[in-house]
């Protein structure tokens, strides 16, 4: 390599570290991203234990998304859109920090995000159909379940030198809060009405627990 070559990677990797360089997510949108931020590094973390905790909650605000997307596609012009809307934009924002995540701690994306693309998108729209009670009711079964995702990856932290971990750990207790707050909306606007409220969130259940099970591993 010349020294032209190498003068110009070196000033490129620094762009990098400073944040002034803003690569790509695994969608081609622009990330900001600040190494030097973060008092988590690559070299004092357990990293097995938060490749698998940043790959599955970023395949799981992914998902949430395309639920919300799917919920608005039959939904957004009703009564009920614009609380549809605010959860959306909260679970928008949770997305937006685990791209940034997986490219400062390089961790690959599930294998599976085309499947939970499509997946995600359909079960939002075909609860919504069933009414806005159908949509609430799959908030709330989603939701519950991603919090008590949350505080098991909380407690994992904790039992694992958790001072390393600290903004993870800010991170994920702060993204359970506002789902619980996604699901008590649900609560407030009518889940339980929702035809076959038990089995329906039941079954959305089991779904979001193999949907965590092979999205840590693949």
């Amino acid at each position: 390599m010349s020294w032209t070559a190498a003068a110009a990677a070196v000033r490129c990797l620094w762009r990098l570290r400073t944040g002034a360089l803003r690569p790509l997510s695994a969608y081609g949108r622009r990330i900001s991203v600040r190494f030097y931020s973060l008092g988590m590094t690559l070299d004092n973390i357990n990293r097995a234990v938060v490749d698998r905790i940043i790959r599955v909650d970023h395949a799981g605000e992914y998902g949430a998304n395309r639920i919300y997307a799917g919920q608005m596609a039959v939904l957004g012009r009703t009564s009920v859109g614009p609380v549809i809307q605010k959860m959306w934009d909260q679970e928008k924002d949770h997305l937006k920090k685990f791209d940034e995540l997986m490219v400062a701690f390089r961790v690959r994306p599930t294998i599976l995000m085309p499947f939970w693309n499509v997946v995600g998108f359909a079960l939002g729209a075909g609860t919504a159909l069933l009414g806005k009670e159908g949509a609430m009711a799959c908030t709330v079964a989603v939701e519950e379940s991603i919090a008590h995702h949350y505080n098991n990856q909380i407690r994992t932290l904790m039992e694992k030198e958790p001072e390393k971990h600290e903004e993870l750990l800010q991170v994920i207790r702060k993204f359970r809060d506002e789902e619980l707050e996604h699901h008590d909306l649900g609560l407030e606007h009518d889940a339980q009405l929702a035809p076959a409220y038990t089995v329906l969130k039941s079954l959305i259940q089991a779904g979001c627990s193999v949907a965590i099970y092979l999205s840590e591993r693949f």
